[in-house]
């Protein structure tokens, strides 16, 4: 076992920095990051073994355990849940003969329920291997276990490539973009590398004029003036700067930086370019979510043409001295990665933990380097800027809020996908966009975000109404949005770093709370109480994951306050038949047992 792994070390220069990757390549190797692995890894790059350990047991994707050669991960996102993820789960069972959660005895399938892997739009989705499956159905999974059995390989599965890039060579995906409206910005041609040539020809400090008199800001979510992070990272002092674009989107229900990166991936480099020459930087590093493994190699494809045609690596657009290259950074499934800090955490071989601020990484980033993180769209803009000067941008959107937004739209629509409005769009012009006609409430932002029922739906999208960073997802009629809310929190409690007390505590007791409302069981104190827990995570959690964990419920007690007061005006008493039901359905015959006046009291 010993010598692959001093191979992979020593490809990696035994960096202690890039041990993300090395564990990576263990994992996919040996399917496992066992103890033994471990310990010859730390005794190659010098560490302890409990560094190496700490790192693969934070991330869902390595584990030290076997999970399974051909692991089968299905998305549990609640729009996967509407769209039919269960039955889909319960025909992988039948056919593999394991629960949720298990490997098969000859050790070839895995089957283990994943967060959003930003498939939304065609849900129900599952990661075979590295491969994205879509629009799973029940009939579909005996087939597709029986070819996997034969072949051994999540390739084999024969399936049609979808539109654009995604039939690259590289690529050979099933997915599909699902653009169904192009704007002026992000998802327009644009005319490749001529960017970098202006870049080139500008001062620095005059692409921090053009970037900041644009009022970009940045798209992941925080919106934070682009311009003021680059000039701040700019007057830094220090010999080596880095650009981060943050390629990590884990919000539930967003997808549209999969769309770019799939085909706008040039106008993402190019922005990192820019960014690079504005700031004087070196290196730069796209953290890939590993979610997205299946775009890595067309990615570095495209990397590697903006090498061979002089725009990346040394005297960029035959400027001396103007050098900078791009490396990609594979995450392994951690939501919590997408918090800057976190990220550059990751990107350093550790645990996606987050750090305290000040200082920010504008001042001491990765490696202690300057360093600014910024997503796929803001980069995309950043391009588009250089391209078509600050006043035309700013003749996009609204005085406020500037240029276009993305929008990833899925649920209860007919037309579900990737939209770009500008900003100042009203909600009511996107659900006619997408076809959903029977909208009880939007959810803004993804879980992190706000939950809006119809009286709202003439807010707009835009930086001082509705900001978001990209996912709207439409809840008809239909849904029971407390059962919605209860799914959020415990992808929160999933997902939660477990650093800071008011987020690990936080989001257990608001998810014990929601369920003794959902089971009758609610008391008219636990709507202060929840409040009361929302307000303090925001105000005392450590990150962005813990100040927004909360918003499910707020935001429903906000806008629909009737789904938790109806449940504390109808508690239910103890139903003998309703708490045997389940342990009769494991025995497969009815219990025995009297029911007389006050069994159901």
């Amino acid at each position: 076992m010993s010598d692959p792994i001093v191979t992979i070390c020593e490809h990696y220069h035994r960096d202690r920095s890039r041990l993300m990757d090395i564990v990576r390549e263990v994992q996919a190797r040996q399917g496992q990051v066992s103890p033994e692995a471990e310990a010859v890894i730390a005794r190659e790059l010098g560490c302890k073994p409990v560094e190496v350990q700490s790192t693969v047991s934070f991330y869902a994707f390595l584990s030290e355990r076997p999970v399974g050669h051909i692991p089968i991960r299905l998305c549990n996102d609640v729009v996967d849940r509407m769209a039919g993820a269960a039955e889909v789960a319960r025909a992988f069972e039948r056919e593999l003969g394991i629960p949720m959660g298990s490997v098969t005895g000859d050790g070839l399938f895995g089957l283990h329920w994943t967060p959003c892997i930003g498939m939304s739009d065609q849900a129900p989705a599952a990661l075979i291997g590295d491969l994205p499956v879509t629009r799973l159905r029940p009939e579909d999974v005996p087939e597709l276990v029986e070819i996997l059995r034969l072949s051994k390989d999540p390739h084999a599965i024969p399936r049609e490539v979808g539109d654009g890039n995604n039939a690259h060579p590289l690529v050979r995906s099933m997915v599909h973009n699902n653009i169904r409206r192009s704007g002026p910005v992000c998802l327009s041609p644009w005319p490749r590398g001529e960017a970098v040539h202006r870049a080139a020809a500008m001062d620095p400090r005059e692409i921090l004029e053009t970037i900041g008199t644009s009022g970009l800001r940045g798209r992941g979510g925080a919106a934070f003036p682009t311009g003021m992070k680059w000039r701040f990272a700019a007057q830094a002092p220090g010999a080596r700067k880095t650009v981060i674009c943050n390629a990590d989107e884990g919000e539930p229900g967003t997808f549209k930086d999969r769309v770019l990166l799939t085909e706008q991936a040039g106008m993402v480099v190019e922005g990192m370019i820019i960014a690079a020459r504005a700031i004087g930087a070196d290196e730069g590093i796209l953290y890939l979510r590993g979610e997205y493994e299946y775009l890595r190699a067309f990615l570095e494809s495209v990397l590697q043409e903006y090498r061979a045609d002089g725009l990346l690596g040394s005297s960029i657009a035959g400027l001396g001295g103007f050098d900078f290259d791009i490396r990609i950074q594979m995450g392994a499934g951690a939501y919590v990665c997408g918090e800057e800090t976190a990220l550059i955490s990751s990107c350093e071989g550790r645990r996606g933990d987050p750090r305290n601020k000040p200082p920010f990484p504008a001042q001491k980033g990765y490696l202690d380097r300057p360093t600014i993180v910024n997503n796929v769209e803001t980069f995309c803009c950043a391009t588009r800027i250089v391209l078509g000067g600050a006043e035309w941008f700013r003749s996009l959107g609204t005085e406020s809020s500037p240029g276009t937004k993305l929008l990833s739209v899925s649920g209860d629509c007919e037309r579900p996908g990737v939209y770009e409005f500008e900003f100042g769009t009203p909600l009511s012009s996107v659900l006619r966009a997408v076809q959903a006609d029977d909208a009880q409430a939007l959810l803004v932002g993804g879980p992190s975000g706000q939950f809006v029922q119809e009286a709202g739906f003439g807010r707009t999208i835009a930086f001082d109404d509705l900001g978001t960073a990209g996912a709207v997802v439409v809840f008809d009629h239909s849904r029971d949005l407390l059962e919605i809310v209860e799914q959020y929190m415990e992808f929160f409690c999933e997902e939660s770093c477990g650093y800071c007390t008011p987020c690990r505590f936080g989001n257990e007791v608001i998810l014990q709370i929601v369920h003794r409302l959902r089971t009758g069981w609610g008391k008219p104190e636990d709507l202060d109480l929840l409040r009361e827990l929302g307000q303090v995570m925001r105000k005392a959690s450590r990150c962005g994951l813990g100040q927004t964990s909360a918003n499910p419920v707020l935001s429903t007690m906000d806008q629909f306050p009737h789904i938790y007061e109806s449940q504390i005006a109808r508690p239910r008493g103890f139903d003998l038949a309703a708490a045997t039901s389940q342990a009769e359905a494991l025995a497969g015959h009815p219990s025995r047992h009297l029911e007389k006046e006050g069994d159901h009291a």
